[in-house]
Order: C-alpha cells, then structure tokens, then sequence
C-alpha cells in the first residue's frame, strides 16, 4: 500500500511546487499500472494506527528525498556520483545515531549487545556493499529520468520477483497474480511509450527556434547576399563622402 501510494503523491508534489505538467496519457498509464500490481501484490490489508503514521512518514519522505535527488542533479549540473558522495557521509552520521535508538524503541534490545560472530559480520559488510550499489543506481536512474520512472521500474521488480518466485521457488501462485502482472506489465508499455514521445516532441520543440535562428543567420544566396551588402556598404559611404 505504502509503495502503491507513493507515485500518485510524487506527481501532486511535482505539480503543486515544480510546477510539472503530467498527461492525460501518462497518468492514464500509471493508473493503469498501480491497479496491475494492486492485483498481483496486495493481498490482505490490516491497519492501525501506528502503521498508518509510520507509512504516511515514509511516503513523504521517499518521495521529498527522490525529488529533491533529480532537481539537485540538474539544477547544479552533478553527476549521481558526485551528489552521492557528498550525501553519503551525512546520511552515515545520522544513521549511525538514530539508528540504535529506533532499534531500542522498537525491539527493547540494545543493538551493542549483540554478540557479533564472523559471519554476521561477513553479512553486515555484505548487506553495506549491496546498500551502496543500491543507493548508486538509484541516484543514476533518478537523474537520468524521474522520481516517478524509478517508482515504475520499482514496480516492475515487483511483478519480476513474483514470477521468479512462483517459477524457481514453486511458490503459489494464483489467476489473479496471473492477471495483475499483465495488467501491471500494459501498463508500464503505455508508460514508456507515452514518455518517449513526449520526450521527442519536446526535443522537437526546443530545437525547432534553434533551426530557424540558424536558417536565419545563414543566406540562402552568398554571393547575392555579399554583392548587395557591399553595394549598401557603397552607398552607405558614398553618401557620407558627400555630407563631408
């Protein structure tokens, strides 16, 4: 649900503070998509209090953070490297010291005690360099696209690990997982093909001033252009020899 949630909160955040415009088509496409995995993923729905303060928390944070990733990147022209490595040591930091905390309210356990064996650290370690390779990409496909595209290829995780699991992993699988896969998977196609074509109309726009500044600046006859310029150049300075 809190997954589900976060694309259409993306899209009024950018449309009430950066001012984005969205299409019938793309929205068409995405509503299109979150029902496809509504079907396939969600299953039964149990609510209360604390998890609904916590989801709500999380939606606008995850969608602030993806925001904010893509408009930095463009607006200061840095790459998704660049912008994770001054990031990175901050998130650390608070990280570092907010996380024991929540893990002692939550599970009224100190994660110090722990008594910590080779192999779990091996797996820390591990699980730290998965983190890294996640947070880069992440940051490489959000400034390359958008916050709401890097939600879509979310989702289609989604939909692939479903069937991963129900073709290696036998796990069971159901018409209506059958069903909201398709669904999610058209459209998740019309998303794409919506949002390359309206990337190539923008491209055509924008370059079609730059065409037509050069058609300008450039004469179509040289020659004739060259003869008639130094015959205004001659009169020009015929005319002022004769006002001297």
């Amino acid at each position: 649900m809190t997954k589900l949630a976060i694309i259409p909160f993306t899209v009024l955040l950018e449309t009430l503070f950066l001012h984005k415009s969205f299409s019938g088509n793309i929205k068409m496409s995405l509503f299109v998509m979150l029902i496809g995995v509504w079907i396939a993923s969600v299953t039964d729905l149990q609510l209360n209090a604390v998890g609904t303060v916590v989801s709500a928390l999380a939606i606008v944070t995850t969608c602030v953070g993806q925001i904010l990733t893509n408009t930095i990147q463009k607006k200061l022209n840095v790459s998704s490297t660049q912008l994770l490595y001054q990031s990175a040591p901050f998130q650390a930091a608070i990280l570092f010291v907010s996380g024991p905390l929540v893990d002692q309210c939550l599970t009224k356990q100190n994660v110090f005690a722990y008594p910590y064996s080779p192999i779990v650290l091996g797996s820390i370690i591990l699980s730290c360099l998965i983190a890294v390779a996640v947070n880069f990409s992440t940051f490489l496909v959000i400034g390359k696209t958008s916050p709401v595209t890097y939600q879509v290829l979310g989702h289609l995780k989604t939909c692939l690990v479903l069937a991963f699991g129900y073709t290696l992993l036998h796990d069971p699988f159901t018409r209506r997982n059958i069903i909201g896969i398709m669904v999610a998977i058209l459209g998740m196609g019309l998303y794409s093909y919506f949002s390359i074509q309206e990337t190539k109309r923008n491209q055509s726009v924008d370059l079609s001033p730059q065409v037509k500044a050069k058609d300008d600046a450039v004469p179509l006859l040289p020659g004739k252009n060259l003869s008639m310029n130094t015959e205004s150049h001659d009169v020009r300075k015929s005319d002022s020899d004769s006002a001297v």
